[in-house]
């Protein structure tokens, strides 16, 4: 009788599934984009749109309104109409390209 050996391939990352890298790191760059909006939104509208604080604080508040309920608008779209996999490849695409379009830079705004 021969002794037979099963060689399996170790398809973890320090003991965790690799999904869970790829998950992490998403998650990991979502993070930092909305805490670098956070810090940078106002500073962007009143530095460089000129707008004034009332227009600048209201902007920001719409947006991290967004942040909250944009969510629940992506969950009904991805479970009724895209799945899960198109609903996330359609918003990491939609944040790359905003990130991509806040790093051109237009003329300045002028009083």
């Amino acid at each position: 009788m021969r002794d037979q050996t099963i060689q399996t391939t170790d398809n973890t990352f320090f003991g965790h599934p690799r999904g869970l890298l790829v998950c992490f790191m998403t998650e990991l760059w979502e993070r930092f984009s909305f805490y670098g909006m956070r810090a940078l939104l106002i500073f962007y509208l009143t530095e460089h749109f000129l707008f004034g604080d009332d227009k600048a604080f209201l902007i920001y508040g719409a947006y991290s309104a967004l942040v909250y309920v944009m969510p629940v608008i992506g969950g009904i779209l991805a479970d009724r109409y895209l799945g899960s996999r198109k609903a996330v490849t359609f918003g990491a695409i939609l944040l790359v390209i905003g990130h991509f379009g806040m790093t051109l830079e237009g003329p300045p705004a002028t009083v």
